[in-house]
Order: structure tokens, then sequence, then C-alpha cells
């Protein structure tokens, strides 16, 4: 793996579409995969606050990252990291949630609420799941986005429009059992509820733009362009 420092240097800026330059929102990195795809990495690289979830503190450390805050329980952080960055260490010790929840709670907490976590998938399958599905415990309180190497994930509780392109890969995961509707999607979805995750993957836009029609809370992945 190349070293942070060397991997923001060779990010570009983004040229996705799908949110508003702004520089006040804060990065969590998460205990999964390291990104190396420049869009996560240049949202990294112009974070105004950056919160490492108690492990993951350990790789960007050691890649020469700086963070502003850790947060979890610290049963993850090394020792030397532990005693080093003691100053911005934030021990959470409640076992009935996980360190991604309590870096959440903590950037709410500080009203930092515009949101953008990466490393929050790629290593062990359950973890991966947990935390995609975290995102719809989030949405109420916070502007959360998930990024990872390859697209992302964004939770919805209301009707929302997204920003796209022609021929992007969408794929739409139902939390709660109320209908649903689509526009500007390949497969239109129309008062139908989903009831398992797979009904609603490998969908494709059809322009510059869809919308989804709900109640209930989803989680909707996007597909990078491959020309980004």
């Amino acid at each position: 793996m190349q070293k942070f420092k060397e991997n923001l240097s060779q990010s570009s800026s983004t040229s996705s579409n799908w949110t508003k330059e702004n520089k006040s929102y804060v990065v969590i990195i998460a205990n999964g995969r390291f990104p190396h795809h420049h869009i996560p990495l240049t949202y990294l690289k112009k974070a105004a606050y950056i919160v490492c979830c108690d492990g993951a503190a350990n790789d960007f450390i050691l890649q020469g990252g700086m963070p502003d805050a850790i947060v979890g329980d610290c049963d993850s952080i090394s020792e030397e990291n532990k005693s080093r960055f003691a100053h911005i260490l934030h021990r959470n010790p409640d076992q009935e949630t996980n360190d991604l929840t309590k870096s959440v709670m903590f950037c709410v907490a500080q009203g930092k609420k515009d949101i953008i976590i990466i490393g929050g998938t790629g290593k062990r399958e359950d973890h991966t799941i947990g935390n995609i599905s975290l995102l719809a415990e989030y949405v109420s309180i916070a502007n959360v986005r998930m990024l990872t190497n390859y697209g992302i994930f964004t939770p919805v509780n209301s009707n929302t429009t997204f920003e796209s392109y022609k021929g992007e890969k969408i794929s739409i995961f139902s939390i709660n059992s109320n209908e649903i509707s689509t526009t500007g999607l390949k497969f239109q979805v129309t008062d139908r509820a989903l009831t398992n995750w797979w009904q609603g993957t490998l969908n494709e836009s059809l322009g510059d733009s869809f919308s989804i029609d709900t109640s209930g809370r989803l989680i909707v992945f996007q597909v990078y362009n491959l020309l980004d």
C-alpha cells in the first residue's frame, strides 16, 4: 500500500457531481480497507476535520496521516498511539454500539453534521454489512454518505432526487417495508415494497438525474463514473 501522503499527492479533484463543494465536512475513517480510489482520497485531503475510529488510527498514522480526533472503546489502538495522541483520544466504552456510531455521534455532538465515511467496507463481510446498514440510523441526525473504492452509499428517508449520469449503475436497499416509486431509472419501481435487499439492485440511470419517492428509509448506491 502506498503511503497516505503519496496517495493524496496523486489524487485529483473529483469531477463527480453528486455533491457540492463543501470544505466544512468531516471525514470519519472506519477500520475497514483504506481507500485507493481518488474520489474518497480527494475528500479526505480536503476535509476540515478527520476522525479515526479507534484501530483505524493505527494505519492512518502509520501512512503519515494526522487525525483531529480518535474515537472508540480504545481496544484496538496501539499503546504507542494511545499515549502519543492522548490529547485527542475520546474513549467511549459503550458496548451496545460500534466505533463508527460512536464517531458519528461524537461529530454530531460538536455540531459537525456533514459527514463522509471512508474505510467502512472491504474487510470482514459482517462488518461491511453492519456499517452500511448503520447509515439508515444516521440519516435522521446528519447529512452522511459512505464512499468506497467503487461508489457512494447515501441514506434517505424522504422523496429525493439524485444527480446522476446516463448509464450510471444504481442499487436501492430498502430498510423498511414502505412502498417506493422511482423515476429516471431503466427498471422503474411503482408503489412497490422491496422485501429483500437484492430486489432493488442492478438498476441503471437514464439521464442526469433520478428520483425516489419514499416515506421509509432507503440506502442508495451509485457507482462511480469510469471517467472520474
